[in-house]
């Protein structure tokens, strides 16, 4: 299984697999042969984006917060819409986001719960 996380705006390789974009909002610039997927619904809710740009919440909070999110059905859905990709796949996968960083991104946090599912 290689799931990968990449910025959507960086260099697109051969070995992405499947490249699908886990943003709520369309990168501006982005051309949709850039993305093969475009899962919406995994990105965190708006009012959360904003409290995490506007730096009032940290890391852990943002976290806690998106993680809570998959409480309801919509994301639930849309996790398992990504799951069923990544079977289909191999795990051959990159998830997408506008984040220029891997490190403080909710890909960061599908991509843990994706390889918690150990898909073969």
């Amino acid at each position: 299984m290689v799931i990968k996380t990449k910025s959507v705006y960086g260099i697109k390789s051969k070995d992405d697999g499947l490249r699908v974009l886990v943003t709520r909002y369309w990168p501006r610039g982005v051309k949709k042969q850039a993305v093969s997927v475009w899962l919406r619904g995994l990105g965190p809710k708006p009012e959360l984006i904003k409290l995490w740009k506007d730096e009032k919440i940290k890391w852990v909070e943002f976290k806690k917060r998106y993680l809570a999110e998959f409480v309801g059905d919509e994301k639930k859905m849309f996790f398992s819409e990504l799951e069923s990709i990544v079977q289909v796949e191999g795990g051959q996968v990159t998830l997408l986001c506008a984040c220029k960083e891997d490190v403080n991104c909710h890909r960061s946090l599908l991509k843990e719960m994706l390889e918690k599912k150990k898909y073969q």
